[in-house]
């Protein structure tokens, strides 16, 4: 019996003993297993430890009651440098952050300026843009605006832009970023030759298409950047990711959710995401706009320069073409922009970068939040449980192939990381609009990132950092 006792003792004891953080009584729903029930979420060594109807006891505790705890939300397209522009995007309710996109050029050097430094995980594919930039001395700054945009690549300079390509998936990047709208010199041939080195590190491709932009491209245009890509991965067997469908798309994103929709019943691998603004916005010296030099007053009038909120004549496009610098488009329709987001191939991302005062995109800190404001709350067009789906599950598992560490993202169930946002459905608003971009977003009350809490009672801890690297293994030193 003594034996009994001793055995018994340290289990009861175990079991009393408080967890490092306890949240009471929130509507917790995780897009996983369906659950949206109120429970008791426990936290212990940055992990979910136990999530119980029972009451559990915590050294904190934070009182949940009439909140939602769901998975941190996870956001695979952004372009930010600046870090202190992840605490917009925490306040957003944002725990991950990735440059999937274009990605970069130097992978440990993108991993090692963040590291102890970042408020969100971060991470960044390795991307054919910047690999093209590199290896064709272009001097652009964040995209193409030399050779690297308009050249085809000659064989030595495709086969240096392969090798850098399969380094940096070597070095860990989680994925490969094309932005085929701003190579328009890159060959199918190159294309294909870097969907390639990808499918052989089951990696997948972030790709923004060819012929289609905020500015310009007819529905042809869109169909066949759209085929060029799908073709690609089947011809590869890559798995492929069509960023921002909605401004992609404009009137033809319907087609384009069908083809992606019959290549995916073919069994090809691909994926697709949305933004909830009828504007889009990109760097005017690109070369989406290359063309761009006799249109109509009213092409021009769609606009925005972003530093001073004027709409552009052919001559002010012209002058801040040569000076380069971010300008917003406002070409689509909020009817294109809704069938995307209610679709339910498409989850939700950004395209965020980095907040200035005075300028900039609402996108940047308010995507996430705009979401449950507008298409659940108020419009009702989509869940609560769908939104957080799209915004957590979905992101996750398009990475977890390749990266293991998020099959524990993304999800609320024991064993996971404690990437965690609770908010306040009734409340949750995003702030920031065309004019005034900087502006947190509202109703967010709580964030953890790997069991810390970054976000308490609706305002920062501005002193923590508590990101950490999402990155494939590493096989080569």
């Amino acid at each position: 019996m003594r034996n009994l006792v001793s055995l018994l003792l340290p289990l009861c004891l175990l079991a009393q003993t408080p967890h490092d953080l306890v949240i009471k009584s929130a509507r917790v729903l995780d897009p996983e297993s369906g659950l949206d029930a109120v429970r008791y979420v426990a936290i212990s060594a940055g992990k979910i430890a136990a999530i119980s109807e029972a009451p559990l006891k915590g050294r904190t505790e934070i009182d949940g009651t009439g909140l939602v705890l769901a998975p941190g939300f996870i956001d695979l397209h952004w372009h930010g440098v600046n870090l202190a522009s992840g605490r917009y995007q925490l306040m957003d309710g944002v725990t991950s952050t990735l440059e999937l996109e274009i990605g970069v050029a130097d992978i440990p050097k993108y991993y090692a300026e963040r590291k102890g430094k970042a408020y969100n995980n971060y991470g960044a594919s390795i991307g054919h843009p910047p690999s093209r930039m590199a290896v064709m001395n272009d001097k652009g700054d964040f995209l193409p605006t030399g050779p690297a945009a308009s050249q085809r690549a000659t064989p030595q300079q495709r086969e240096a832009i392969k090798a850098r390509i399969e380094e940096g998936l070597k070095l860990g990047a989680p994925a490969v970023g094309f932005g085929v709208a701003y190579t328009h010199g890159a060959s199918y041939g190159e294309i294909i030759d870097m969907f390639r080195i990808a499918a052989k590190y089951g990696a997948s491709c972030h790709v923004h298409m060819r012929g289609t932009s905020s500015a310009a491209g007819t529905l042809a245009d869109r169909e066949l950047g759209l085929s060029e890509v799908i073709a690609a991965a089947a011809i590869t067997g890559a798995k492929l990711h069509v960023v921002h469908i909605n401004s992609s798309g404009h009137e033809a994103t319907p087609r384009l959710l069908e083809l992606i929709a019959d290549a995916r019943a073919r069994g090809i691998d691909v994926t697709t995401e949305a933004y909830p603004y009828t504007a889009g916005a990109t760097r005017i010296e690109s070369a989406l706009f290359d063309e761009w030099v006799d249109k109509l007053p009213s092409d021009y009038q769609t606009m925005q320069w972003s530093k001073t909120g004027e709409r552009l004549t052919r001559d002010t496009f012209l002058k801040y073409r040569k000076q380069g610098g971010l300008v917003i488009i406002h070409s689509n329709t909020e009817e294109n922009v809704r069938k995307a987001i209610l679709s339910p191939l498409t989850m939700i991302a950004s395209d965020g970068f980095d907040v200035i005062v005075g300028e900039g995109h609402p996108r940047s800190a308010g995507t996430f939040s705009r979401i449950l404001a507008k298409y659940v709350r108020e419009e009702k067009s989509l869940t609560l449980m769908d939104a957080i789906r799209k915004m957590t599950l979905m992101p996750a598992m398009r990475l977890e192939g390749r990266v293991p560490a998020m099959h524990n993202k993304g999800r609320v169930r024991v064993g996971a990381d404690a990437d965690l946002t609770i908010f306040d459905a009734t409340r949750i608003r995003d702030q920031a609009t065309f004019e005034k971009a900087a502006q947190f977003s509202t109703g967010v009350r709580h964030v953890l990132i790997n069991g810390q809490l970054v976000v308490t009672n609706g305002k920062l801890v501005e002193n923590l950092r508590a990101g950490q690297p999402i990155r494939a293994a590493i096989t080569t030193r």
